[in-house]
């Protein structure tokens, strides 16, 4: 007995001193930080980490990927140690709740960021499809594809497990938007083989007031009615039907907006050979096109060119007609407000809280069990 109390004396310490002691080192721990952790036990739907509180975390099974887990094996192994992102604070029995998803997520958000701005080219299987358009995955987040940016003659259902590669649109992850076009990747793609001046065979898609839809293999170009011939034409179903195969000459490639506009009016030897002998202009067509360059040559370095035709006949089109590049914006529609603003109210911010989670997976089905809902980049 008194040898316990020289030790205490001794050493000057208590059990109250050891417990101010706990406190005083104590982590505060907050919802939305990122700390490492031990895991500490497996359980069936989930698993208990060690991060330094005083009672053991949890991590729910739902939280464990940014993809679809059906066992916590799958991606956590006892006395493993890793990030975790703090979801909740403590419950009545003080027990953090954490998750691994909302990390993959952030950082899923910040490399397709990445990948936009280098204008990055991705491939991506199609999971699902609706009436809207098809459903992928980019990085673990979902993508909408909107019908309008799928070049395809296939049906959109067809389109499942086929590989396509893309190019960005939107990424917005405060909206949780993440939209793309698998016509615009086509037609960037196409656009690092051809060249302006350069003659291409193509067959008429689509002929529409202003102008026709070419295809020139695989990709789809505009030619303008303002670009069809020298003399005034009144519709394009007076030179062309659907089907014609027709040989055209690329005068624009604007990448940027996956546009590429046509002309037969610059291959015609005389203004009017298009309506007149159009087998005549096909003839000529190589011979008018190495004209066409070496004006577009003289010009580029500022050097005077005759003319390919009459001025006047290029003023009453520019005069009465709207430009190839304004129509077609009106024929070919990006993804817009209205195309996914809907979805977007569905889906709650990346920092919301579980109960959120549960509700926006209760309220908007998986993809391949509706066409109803156009869903955007979050898992359900």
């Amino acid at each position: 007995m008194v040898n316990q109390n020289l030790t205490a004396t001794e050493i000057g310490f208590t059990h109250e001193d050891f417990a101010a002691l706990l406190d005083k080192y104590d982590y505060h721990f907050s919802p939305g930080d990122i700390v490492p952790g031990t895991v500490f036990s497996i359980e069936p739907r989930g698993a208990l980490i060690d991060i330094g509180a005083k009672t053991a975390a949890y991590i729910p099974i739902q939280e464990m990927s940014i993809n679809r887990v059906d066992s916590p094996e799958e991606v956590l192994q006892s006395n493993e140690t890793r990030e975790f992102f703090i979801l909740t604070d403590e419950n009545e029995d003080g027990q953090l709740t954490l998750s691994i998803r909302r990390i993959e997520y952030m950082r899923a958000w910040e490399r397709v960021r990445q990948l936009q701005a280098e204008d990055a080219t991705v491939r991506s299987g199609v999971f699902a499809t609706n009436r809207g358009g098809a459903l992928v995955r980019i990085e673990g987040l979902r993508g909408f594809i909107p019908g309008s940016h799928i070049s395809t003659r296939k049906p959109k259902e067809e389109l499942v497990g086929e590989e396509l590669p893309l190019k960005f649109l939107e990424v917005d992850e405060e909206r949780n938007r993440l939209v793309l076009s698998h016509r615009r990747a086509l037609v960037e793609r196409k656009m690092n083989r051809l060249e302006v001046g350069e003659v291409v065979i193509g067959t008429v898609r689509g002929i529409k007031p202003y102008g026709a839809f070419i295809d020139i293999g695989g990709v789809s170009g505009l030619l303008h009615i303002s670009e069809i011939s020298h003399e005034h034409i009144d519709t394009p179903h007076s030179v062309f039907n659907v089907n014609d195969e027709v040989k055209v000459m690329i005068i624009d490639l604007d990448a940027e907006r996956g546009r590429i506009s046509l002309s037969t009016k610059q291959l015609e030897p005389e203004p009017g050979d298009m309506i007149k002998n159009r087998d005549l202009v096909y003839d000529k067509a190589e011979e008018m096109a190495a004209k066409y360059r070496e004006q577009l040559l003289a010009k580029q370095q500022g050097i005077t060119a005759t003319p390919a035709a009459p001025a006047e006949a290029d003023a009453i089109a520019e005069e009465d007609i709207p430009s190839a590049m304004e129509e077609a914006e009106e024929e070919i529609p990006t993804a817009t407000e209205e195309n996914i603003s809907a979805v977007a109210q569905e889906v709650p911010a990346a920092t919301e809280t579980e109960e959120n989670i549960s509700a926006v997976a209760q309220e908007v089905p998986a993809a391949t069990e509706t066409e109803e809902e156009i869903p955007v980049a979050i898992e359900e």
